[in-house]
């Protein structure tokens, strides 16, 4: 899965990519603009939708939020719909991006998981419609740990694991834990909350085998680490599938939640045939095919029962537990608190 980056407040980086032509006048309804992650929306949604429709769907594939914000805010990027994380929903309502959404036009948000039906990140779902979402958590071997169970983000910072645990090499990533071991939020913007965080972070580093945010499900699969912070998704769901040994869970602090909506762009030049493609996705059986043919957890809680592999919506490291999903928390646009994390983080890899 994708790792959750953030950028510097103001920074709007100047990028060359390939944008969709705006289309006006006669026929602009026959086909819709996508600005999307590369693989979560599947191309069988597209086909299905194609085919139904007879809408001509032009997709075009981003490799961050930061970029897909970067080309919205040029303003002739003639894109329909965006596939923004959560955060980057704030981003792009603060700047002015995204269209408010006309409920009168959409059906099926009814289907939506209650988790995701009125978020931190975007009240009401005004701007967003949740399409999957995944997990920041533990993986652990307990071959490797003597059968003892991890649960707690405290085992990572706990001595006896020494030269074992392995950390996400990514800022926010690691503040999840660093916070929430210290019993505060993970999307804390207190600055004080922030610096404990730091400190914690800073006394952890000498125990560390290290950061990895490459392979270290295979770290922990073969035992050269015990546990590490993880991100859930499809390469972790196959290394928990591969190994009874390994599991994944959500720690008892609360872990993360990261999810992928759907926007409409500022200006879609085809905002009809963007509201048709939504409730498109908002059916039962169209949202299962992110499960089916993407191996993600769908936020169409309807979606379950189309599922092929019912045993994946058991499987932590794709869907979470309703219980564990309640207790975790958004990871949000930290607005000006960016800067306690920078400064902390350069603490961090400095020490």
């Amino acid at each position: 899965m994708k790792k959750t980056t953030f950028a510097a407040a103001g920074i709007v980086a100047a990028l060359a990519l390939s944008g969709c032509s705006a289309t006006s006048g006669e026929g602009a309804a026959q086909q819709l603009n996508v600005y999307a992650w590369a693989d979560e929306i599947p191309q069988s949604v597209f086909d299905a939708f194609t085919e139904e429709t007879g809408i001509k769907v032009n997709v075009d594939n981003f490799d961050s939020n930061e970029t897909m914000i970067s080309k919205l805010a040029t303003g002739s990027s003639g894109y329909d719909i965006v596939e923004p994380s959560q955060y980057a929903v704030q981003q792009l309502v603060g700047q002015g991006l995204v269209e408010p959404l006309d409920k009168s036009k959409i059906e099926g948000l009814d289907n939506i998981a209650e988790k995701f039906s009125d978020p931190i990140y975007d009240p009401g779902l005004e701007y967003s419609v949740p399409w999957v979402w995944g997990t920041t958590g533990l993986l652990y071997n307990s071959e490797c740990t003597g059968g003892e169970e991890i649960t707690s983000w405290k085992s990572l910072f706990d001595k006896k694991w020494e030269g074992k645990v392995n950390m996400l090499d990514n800022m926010l990533a690691a503040y999840i834990a660093g916070l929430q071991v210290n019993g505060y939020p993970a999307n804390s913007k207190d600055e004080k909350e922030i610096a404990a965080a730091t400190q914690s972070l800073i006394d952890q580093k000498a125990m560390l085998s290290g950061y990895n945010s490459t392979n270290y499900g295979d770290l922990v699969a073969s035992g050269d680490v015990c546990m590490s912070m993880a991100w859930g998704g499809t390469q972790t769901a196959k290394i928990v599938d591969a190994n009874e040994q390994v599991e994944y869970v959500l720690p008892e602090e609360g872990g993360s939640l990261w999810v992928d909506g759907i926007s409409i762009a500022k200006g879609a030049p085809n905002q009809e045939a963007a509201y048709e493609f939504i409730n498109f996705l908002l059916r039962p059986e169209i949202g299962a095919m992110a499960t089916n043919d993407a191996g993600l957890a769908s936020a169409n809680v309807a979606a379950a029962e189309h599922v092929s592999d019912q045993g994946l919506l058991t499987n932590a490291a794709v869907y979470a537990s309703d219980e564990q999903v309640a207790n975790a928390d958004f990871i949000v646009d930290p607005g000006a608190a960016m800067k306690f994390y920078q400064d902390g983080w350069t603490r961090v890899k400095a020490s």
